[in-house]
Order: C-alpha cells, then sequence, then structure tokens
C-alpha cells in the first residue's frame, strides 16, 4: 500500500463511530523511535513492564514507570525519556506496576516478596507510601487495581495446594496491622488450582475482574457480591497457560486472553445468556495460524482495544526485537504491519497512550522506547545491540477440555 507523507493523526477523517482502517494503517507504517532511554548498569537489567500515569481528558501524560529485573522501579520523564526517581523496596522480582487512575501521584507494585506497595512519584523519599502484605508464603505474581483506585488484587503463586486471589482496600488508613501495614480483606481461593498469572479489572466497572492461570482459565467476577461463589460470573477455558488478558469490544463486553505458547483467545461475555457462541476467536498457535507479509512471528505480547477504531489491536514480536501489529477480524488474527525501527532483543511490555497516539516499548534490551510518527530520533546514545536467549516463555499443560462454563 502506498505510503503517506507527513501522516498527522490528529487530521484524520472520521467515517460514522470510528477511523477508516486505511488511514490507521497508515499511521502505523509511519512509526519511528523518538525517543530512547538505555540506563546503564554493571548488569543486563531487563525491562519487564511499563505504565503511564493516566492524564485528564484531553491532556498528554508526562510520567511513565518501568519495572525492572533487578526488583527496582524506574520513574522516567516521558516526552525525553530522562529519570525521575528510583524505587528499590521490593527484596524479590517485581511482578506488575500500575498507577492510579484517579490521583496523579500514587504508584502501585507487587512483587513475589509478598508484598503490594504504593509509592508517591512527587517525593523524593526512597519509601513507599502504604505496605500491603499477604498471607504466610504468598508470592504475588500478577496485579491490578480497580478503576476507581480503591481495590487492590493480586493473585499468587501455588503452594502446596493452595493458590490466592488477595484483596485489599487500597486507602491506606483502613484495616491495618501492628506493623503498619494493609491487611487483607480477604481472598478468592476456590477458582483456580495453580499460579494466578494475570488479574485485570474492567476499565469502567470497579466491581468486574478477570484472572488468568496456567490452570488455563480465565474468570470473570463480580466482587460486590457476597461470596466466591456469587461472584464468579463465568469461566472460559484456553487450554494453556494464560500470559495476558484485556478487556475489549465496543462496551467492553469481549474478553481476549493470551497463552504462554501464543495462543489467543476471544470470548464475548454479552453472549452468555443468549444462544450466540460465546467464543469468537480461537487460535491455539498464532505463529502457525498468522501469515506475515514478511518475516515470521516468535511470540504476543499483548493487546490493547482502540475506542476511535473500534478495533482490537495485538503486538507480537521476534526474538531479534522486531514488532508487528495485528488485528483481530473474522475470527483470526491478521498482520497489519511491522514497524521499521525495533529493539534488539525479546519485547517484553509496551503502553499504547490514545490519547497522543503514542507507543512505549521496553525490553530484555535494556532500552525503553517511545514510538511517534514521522518521528525523527535526535540522540548522541549508543545504540546497543544485545542478542540474549529469553526466559520469557514457559509452557504448561492443560487436560480441561471444555471451552468454557457459564455459572448456572
Amino acid at each position: 500500500m502506498p505510503g503517506l507523507v507527513n501522516v498527522d493523526i490528529k487530521q484524520l477523517t472520521y467515517r460514522g463511530s470510528g477511523l477508516l482502517m486505511e488511514e490507521i494503517e497508515q499511521w502505523f507504517n509511519h512509526l519511528r523511535i523518538a525517543k530512547r532511554s538505555t540506563q546503564k548498569t554493571k548488569e543486563l537489567t531487563y525491562l519487564l513492564d511499563i505504565d503511564c500515569l493516566k492524564a485528564p481528558t484531553g491532556q498528554s501524560s508526562q510520567l511513565i514507570a518501568v519495572s525492572c529485573s533487578n526488583h527496582s522501579i524506574r520513574v522516567y520523564n516521558k516526552q525525553t525519556l530522562t529519570l525521575v526517581q528510583q524505587f528499590q523496596g521490593h527484596s524479590a522480582p517485581v511482578s506488575g506496576i500500575r498507577f492510579a487512575q484517579t490521583t496523579g501521584h500514587l504508584l502501585f507494585s507487587a512483587s513475589c516478596d509478598g508484598t503490594v506497595k504504593s509509592w508517591d512519584v512527587r517525593s523524593s523519599s526512597p519509601e513507599p507510601v502504604q505496605n500491603y502484605t499477604g498471607y504466610p508464603n504468598n508470592a504475588f505474581i500478577s496485579f491490578d487495581i480497580s478503576c476507581n483506585d480503591l481495590v487492590i488484587c493480586a493473585g499468587t503463586e501455588k503452594v502446596e495446594e493452595d493458590t490466592f486471589m488477595v484483596f485489599w482496600d487500597a486507602r491506606s488508613v483502613t484495616n491495618m496491622d501492628s506493623r503498619g501495614s494493609q491487611e487483607p480483606l480477604g481472598v478468592y481461593s476456590e477458582t483456580h488450582n495453580n499460579d494466578i498469572t494475570q488479574v485485570c479489572f474492567h476499565p469502567s466497572n470497579p466491581n468486574m475482574v478477570a484472572s488468568g492461570s496456567t490452570d488455563g482459565l480465565v474468570n470473570i467476577f463480580d466482587i460486590s457480591q457476597e461470596t466466591e461463589d456469587d461472584a464468579l460470573l463465568a469461566t472460559c477455558n484456553s487450554d494453556s497457560s494464560v500470559s495476558f488478558v484485556g478487556w475489549s469490544g465496543k462496551d467492553l463486553e469481549q474478553i481476549f486472553c493470551m497463552t504462554y505458547d501464543e495462543g489467543f483467545y476471544l470470548w464475548d461475555l454479552s453472549h452468555l445468556h443468549n444462544d450466540e457462541p460465546i467464543t469468537l476467536v480461537k487460535m491455539q498457535d498464532a505463529r502457525e495460524s498468522l501469515k506475515l507479509d514478511n518475516g515470521h512471528l516468535d511470540y504476543l505480547i499483548g493487546g490493547f482495544y482502540h475506542e476511535k477504531v473500534e478495533k482490537l489491536f495485538v503486538l507480537g514480536g521476534t526474538t531479534m526485537g522486531k514488532l508487528h501489529f495485528l488485528t483481530c477480524d473474522a475470527g483470526s488474527l491478521t498482520h497489519l504491519h511491522t514497524l521499521h525501527d525495533r529493539h534488539s532483543a525479546i519485547v517484553r511490555a509496551f503502553y499504547w497512550d490514545s490519547e497522543e497516539n503514542s507507543l512505549l516499548t521496553c525490553g530484555e534490551d535494556a532500552q525503553l522506547f517511545l514510538w511517534k510518527p514521522n518521528a525523527t530520533e535526535l540522540t548522541t546514545e549508543k545504540k546497543t545491540s544485545m542478542k540474549l536467549p529469553s526466559d520469557v516463555l514457559r509452557k504448561m499443560r492443560v487436560h480441561s477440555k471444555n471451552a468454557y462454563q457459564v455459572k448456572k
């Protein structure tokens, strides 16, 4: 398809309720690296997760946070990618980071050390504002916070026969123990039987949360209900270990997941109580199913729903750092565009900024990239090339054959 010179995303025309796909495809075609940041450390530090401070509608966020394989958390200026702050309060791997959505200064992190912490990014203090503790032997490998910032939920590794979704009141003045740490409100313990690898609250409904596990199940809960059994709305089965969960669809009534063996599944929860099929997409291995214009796909990173286009987009990559934009159409994933620039190793996380229409990526080459359309990178920083093996992929077998279950 012919390129579009000097694409300005703000000038793209609207047709009905969304942008023309041809126009957004041309915009993707011109994404380039605008800024990069590589923090020099004694040992190579993977960048594992990324989040962006939520800004008021119509404004651009100025802070981003990245979790690192050395258990630290870095805060950057988004426009310059200069390091603003670094927190080092966890004693084990950091499994996730999230900015609060209703306040402009709180950052939350979860860790395998059995704690969730909140940090004030305005402060120069290296100490957390609040510690949220779990139960003995809890190692938190996933977490999220509700859209109204009132409830935190973290998923645990399986220890002996136990695996939990642990809940806290995110407000720092309730349910304190003698050490000043926030104790849990309670747990869900009956709906997964293996590591809970994903927790994802609904973007606009603070009572709805989805969880994914190495048992292959994606569960959807209404936490306003009094018991776990009453809270469980539906169970969907991916037949493999879940690596990513997200919400999609015009009314955000769809849930999608990716698996550690590169499967992709999309379910429509609005079909739970009618005769329409709940499963919209079932791809057991996207690497085999996808037809790429050039190159190949090694892994899936994650996805996001683009409200203006009303499309679900997925980002995948190669072990050498190339990035592929995929779109979900007609019951399958299709290749949309391969970015011109690239990382030099596996990309572990990304963040799509819908207000600025920019992309942030980070990965195992220790680099953080800011992508913008038609950008020209102005830097004297040496571009590193690190081609290293990765431990990002895990393979687990799941024996259940049921595609989904609806609670009767």
